[in-house]
Parts: structure tokens; C-alpha cells; sequence
């Protein structure tokens, strides 16, 4: 399944310039860990770099305009850093598989002359079969909406790129010349009908472009949870669904889909929440006479089930990020906030062990991302797994990997728990 190995964003928010991982062109770094834990204080960014991921997957999906206006952004002004006159700028590093080349996705948006946001740029590169050093070969670029894209597996062009970013006019005097040297013959001319779509949802749908459609793949189907309890104990329609939603207002369809499809992959489910929540017994469906569903809880002690209404906050977050780990074909990148909420602090340690159990112990595991400010919860990661996000004096986020200082890392290593150094300001930048 594919991993992000590094993310860079700059100019979003208080973040003018935050890069977690490595890149294609930065190496020195390792790459994110399956499990990655973003920590730091309050007003930090920690909202803030989750909701670039939202950003970018929503920009995907309806558009770089909308994009900015949903979730309460209020438009590209409000989300372009303070103080910038640059565009927003996002590059994912990330490869298929553990063999695979890894791809880099580079995409600029800026305000146009009319106000509205808009695509400046996308890149798609990838280095070719041997090719160890060097700059990889691009095999989509759009300028405004307009640019080349290689077709097939493999393909992209040899131009120099040290001198910066290509524009559109010298790539196509380039292509013509015959300067660009073209692995595959396949090569398109293309022009965007709307430049406010990304270039990935137009040419990723398109059969003839493999690299691009498992990439658009990639991001659709990044899960990044805004679970709310009282979403949860909604009354929703009856009928089984495949996945937990963002909200999580239909879990209970879920939970008739694994009843129905996984019996006992949903039976192992309920004896793992038997074991974290103490006294649940059962956890099963009711359907109403005017065809809602009902969540039901069945506690040893009572001989009457508890509904979902009347189940604590911990209950049904733990209920639904464990249905969601066990999701028979679980989302590519799993991005959760603050998951300690509402939960008592000895769960933490157990929640957290979960996590890397389902993005190291599965094939098809999940990378998992989450942020938090619980030192419970850090107790149970590795220096490695945790970033930590802080303010600097301009009010701008900077961020470093705990596992970069020495004295964190000998602590640790010690058996010092990495959440109380945090506590004792410890994992502070030195």
C-alpha cells in the first residue's frame, strides 16, 4: 500500500515553510514513519497541518475555490499565510510500495487577476529504473491549466532543471526542437477546460495514464476522521455500509455491514473492545418500525441493552477507531486530531499500541497520522514517531523530530517515557 514518505507546505497558515519527512531533493531526513504523532502546545498548528492534509484532499475532490471556502476556511485570503504574496505551495513525496520508485506531486495555488483561486502549477516526476541520483524525469506538467503528460508506466522528459521551474512556453519549444528526449513515444499536449480543478482529477480518470490515476487513487482515499460522538448517536436509515464516514454519524451501518460480511472478523472486533471498554458484552444493531437504526450495547450486569444515546463520549470513540482499524480494505492514510478526547488516560497507551499494530502489522495497514497534546499518549511512541510543532518568534510553525536529539533519544533509551520528558519540556528545539 502507499506511504508518504515526506510532506512539505508552505504558505498555509502559520505555516510559511514545514516540511515533515524527506523529499526527493532532501535525503538527509528518514522517511515518515507508519505511525506519526504531531505534538506541541496550544495554537501551535497542530489544527492547522491536519487541515492541509483536508486541504489538499478536498482540493481533489471539488476544486482548489471551493476548497478554501469549505470546513470554515473562509477563502484562499484567510488560508494563504499572513504577511505572504506567494502562492500556497504543497509537495507529497510518497512511493506505491516497499519496491517502488517513489513519486514526487508538486502543486501550487495561487490568486488570480480576478480574485479567485486558482492552479498555478502541478508537477508529477519520478526518477527511472536505476536512476539513483539526479533530477527526476517529469511525466506530467501544467502551467495554468496547460502542459505535457507522458502516457503509461513509464515516460517523462530530460530537460535541465537545475535553472528552476520549466514554464509552459520553453517545454513547448523544447517538445517541438526535440530537446526533450522522450522515454515513451505516448506524449500528450493537454489544456484544462478549468483551472481551478486539479490537473490529477481530470487526467487520473483516463485509463491511458496508470501513474496518475493510482496517484488520484492515493489521495481519494486518505480518511481523515471529524468524529464527534453526538454524530454517532444519530438515527441513520438502516442499511449495511462498507466504511466509517468522516463524521461517523453512520456507524451503526457499519456495524450491519461487518455483522453481514464479516462475522467473525467483527466477533474478534467486539472481544478486543470487550477487553478495553470493561463490561460490554455485545454490541450489535436494532432496526425501528419507521426504518431507522439503533446502535445497541449490551453490559454483563444488565439484562437490558444501552443504545448508543446513552453511551459515554470514550465509549463510541473507541467503538469507531477500532471498527476503523479493522475495516477489511482500510484507507491508504488515516489522519486523526487530538484522539485522546474524551478517553480515560490508561486507554491511551492501548490506543496508541493499535495504531501501530494496524500500520506496521498489516500488509495493507494503514499509515496512521495523528496529532495530540497528551503525554499519556506519548509515553507509548518512539522518539522517531513524534514531530514537534512549535512557534517561533515571527508566528510562524516550525517542527523537528524528537528522534533528532541526542539527549531525547539516550533518555528513551534509558526507559524514561517520552511523554514525561515532553512534560518536563524536555523536547523542546535546542
Amino acid at each position: 500500500m502507499a506511504k508518504i514518505e515526506g510532506f512539505r507546505v508552505k504558505n498555509f497558515r502559520t505555516l510559511k515553510d514545514v516540511l515533515l519527512g524527506r523529499l526527493w531533493n532532501w535525503q538527509e531526513s528518514d522517511p515518515l514513519s507508519p505511525l506519526t504523532a504531531v505534538i506541541g502546545k496550544n495554537g501551535v498548528g497542530k489544527s492547522t497541518l491536519f487541515d492541509a492534509f483536508g486541504f489538499l484532499a478536498d482540493c481533489l475532490k471539488v476544486g482548489v475555490e471551493e476548497a478554501c471556502d469549505l470546513r470554515g476556511r473562509g477563502g484562499f485570503g484567510r488560508i494563504r499565510s499572513q504577511g505572504s504574496g506567494e502562492p500556497i505551495e504543497f509537495e507529497v513525496y510518497y512511493k506505491e510500495d516497499g519496491n517502488a520508485r517513489s513519486i514526487t506531486y508538486e502543486l501550487s495555488i495561487d490568486l488570480g487577476d480576478d480574485e479567485r483561486p486558482y492552479v498555478l502549477k502541478e508537477r508529477l516526476r519520478q526518477r527511472r529504473k536505476g536512476q539513483k541520483r539526479g533530477w527526476p524525469f517529469s511525466f506530467l506538467v501544467l502551467n495554468r491549466g496547460k502542459g505535457v503528460v507522458w502516457k503509461g508506466e513509464t515516460g517523462g522528459h530530460q530537460i535541465d532543471e537545475t535553472q528552476g521551474d520549466v514554464d509552459f512556453c520553453n517545454l513547448m519549444d523544447s517538445l517541438k526542437s526535440g530537446e526533450i528526449k522522450e522515454e515513451s513515444t505516448e506524449t500528450e499536449v493537454v489544456e484544462l477546460e478549468d483551472i481551478r480543478k486539479l490537473g490529477i482529477a481530470t487526467l487520473g480518470s483516463l485509463k491511458q495514464h496508470p501513474r496518475i490515476s493510482a496517484f488520484r487513487r492515493f489521495i481519494e482515499g486518505w480518511y481523515l476522521s471529524y468524529f464527534t460522538p453526538d454524530a454517532a448517536r444519530s438515527l441513520p436509515l438502516a442499511g449495511p455500509q462498507k466504511h466509517l464516514n468522516i463524521h461517523g454519524d453512520n456507524l451503526g451501518n457499519v456495524v450491519q455491514f461487518m455483522e453481514r460480511d464479516h462475522s467473525k472478523l467483527f466477533q474478534g472486533v467486539l472481544q478486543r473492545i470487550a477487553k478495553r471498554i470493561p463490561g460490554i458484552d455485545k454490541i450489535g444493531t436494532e432496526k425501528t418500525n419507521d426504518g431507522r437504526l439503533l446502535l445497541r450495547f449490551n453490559d454483563k450486569g444488565f439484562q437490558d441493552p444501552f443504545y448508543a444515546q446513552q453511551m459515554s463520549d470514550g465509549t463510541l470513540k473507541v467503538f469507531a477507531y477500532l471498527l476503523l482499524l479493522e475495516d477489511p480494505s482500510p484507507p491508504p492514510f488515516l489522519c486523526i486530531e487530538e484522539p485522546e478526547n474524551g478517553l480515560y488516560h490508561k486507554l491511551l497507551e492501548v490506543l496508541a499500541q493499535e495504531f501501530r499494530d494496524h500500520a506496521t502489522g498489516r500488509k495493507d495497514g494503514s499509515q496512521v497520522f495523528i496529532t495530540t497534546h497528551q503525554p499519556y499518549l506519548v509515553d507509548a511512541l518512539d522518539p522517531s514517531e513524534v514531530w514537534i510543532l512549535e512557534k517561533e518568534q515571527d508566528g510562524y510553525s516550525a517542527i523537528h523530530r524528537a528522534s533528532r536529539n541526542d539527549i531525547v533519544r539516550n533518555l528513551v533509551a534509558e526507559g524514561l517515557p517520552l511523554g514525561g520528558l515532553w512534560y518536563s519540556d524536555y523536547l523542546d528545539a535546542r
